[in-house]
């Protein structure tokens, strides 16, 4: 169950919601609400209200080379907003805030 959770995005808009109980994370593209759910609350102990999921089309890059035009594409991907019920938090920072 871990392994469809990669990690805590913590940009600044996904920072702002924390303090309305919205915390966002990058999931496995082939995980359902279900799924994520279990996960959370068995990897934070806490109880999850909703979940919303988003996909994210990965981006086609093109750069100038010697050889040519060399074309890639970054991965696509899906991000989870998990809401907690009333008085519960996640700590995401606590380790930076130590040192």
């Amino acid at each position: 169950m871990i392994e469809i959770i990669k990690r805590p995005l913590l940009t600044e808009k996904a920072m702002k919601n924390n303090a309305n109980g919205i915390y966002a994370f990058e999931v496995t593209p082939n995980a359902n609400k279900i799924e994520i759910k279990k996960a959370i609350e068995s990897l934070f102990e806490v109880e999850v209200e909703s979940v919303r999921t988003l996909r994210i089309k990965g981006k086609t890059k093109t750069r100038q080379t010697r050889r040519g035009l060399m074309r890639g594409k970054r991965p696509n991907r899906k991000k989870a907003y998990i809401t907690l019920k009333k008085g519960q938090s996640i700590d995401l920072v606590s380790g930076a805030a130590n040192e």
